[in-house]
């Protein structure tokens, strides 16, 4: 005897959504947790190359006898940062995250301008701003593709 059940037309009731098994959401921890080291690396090698340029310096950083970087910044700041903003994004949509993303780049240029009046980073005379504002927004565009990538190809 089979017995098939099927939903009233008239009722109200939600349908039951799909559960996450406990494999889905390991899952997307390790695309976090990737994405956070990603950004890390990405961030510590792009301050690397600029500072050894000389377009900014930290004055005020941890361990300055070892590190020309802010260390701080590059493995604590922006690695929470990123997850923060992969956990908003993965629950909007694209053009919400698109316009995130852009909200996020403005914010930044006014943060290293304030973080500039208190001494803590330091711009070359030639630098423009709006070279933070592409530079971070063209990283949280890599930073969110390479989580997608991370969720659909961890296992």
């Amino acid at each position: 005897m089979k017995i098939t059940v099927k939903r009233l037309r008239k009722s109200n009731l939600p349908l039951l959504q799909k559960r996450q098994s406990f494999s889905d959401g390991s899952k997307n921890l390790y695309a976090y947790i990737a994405s956070a080291l990603f950004s890390s690396l990405v961030g510590t090698y792009l301050d690397l190359i600029f500072v050894g340029k000389g377009m900014y310096h930290f004055p005020v950083r941890l361990f300055p006898e070892i590190f020309t970087i802010n260390i701080v910044f590059t493995l604590v700041i922006l690695p929470l940062s990123t997850i923060l903003f992969l956990f908003v994004a993965k629950r909007i949509r694209a053009f919400a995250c698109f316009i995130m993303i852009l909200i996020i780049s403005v914010v930044i240029c006014f943060m290293e301008q304030f973080t500039e009046q208190l001494g803590w980073f330091i711009h070359h005379k030639e630098w423009n701003h709006a070279y933070s504002f592409f530079g971070y927004m063209l990283f949280l565009i890599i930073v969110w593709k390479f989580f997608r990538f991370c969720c659909q190809n961890i296992h």
